[in-house]
């Protein structure tokens, strides 16, 4: 399976309210001191509350790891601040779940098709 590059995740905390998009890029920008340009992708787990932001230059994400010594707050418009932990990301194992397959689809169709994205343990 590939790993995750040049990414990073900023983990809110769970108990916080919702952010969001615009407020996410917002903080990104004002906080992080990312611009448009340096930022290649967004991806926003709203229940876990992450965020995975992936970058172009893979220095930058130590960059800002040490500029923000993997923590930062962030200001809901009620006035309450949520932490926010900072760090480097990789994709590690993960389960795939295939649903509404139609049953007459071998698993060597789905080993093929799968395979491309990775290393297929169990199908």
């Amino acid at each position: 399976m590939g790993e995750r590059q040049n990414t990073f995740v900023c983990a809110f905390d769970p108990q916080s309210p919702r952010i969001s998009a615009f407020e996410i890029h917002e903080w990104i920008n004002e906080t992080l001191c990312l611009l448009e340009s340096e930022v290649r992708l967004i991806q926003i787990d709203g229940p876990k509350r992450h965020v995975y932001i992936k970058l172009s230059d893979p220095t930058r994400i130590q960059d800002i790891l040490t500029m923000t010594t993997g923590q930062a707050e962030y200001r809901h418009s009620d006035g309450v601040i949520s932490k926010v932990r900072i760090e480097a990301v990789g994709l590690g194992i993960r389960k795939v779940r295939i649903a509404n397959l139609p049953p007459e689809i071998a698993d060597s169709q789905v080993w093929r098709a799968l395979g491309k994205f990775g290393e297929i343990r169990e199908v």
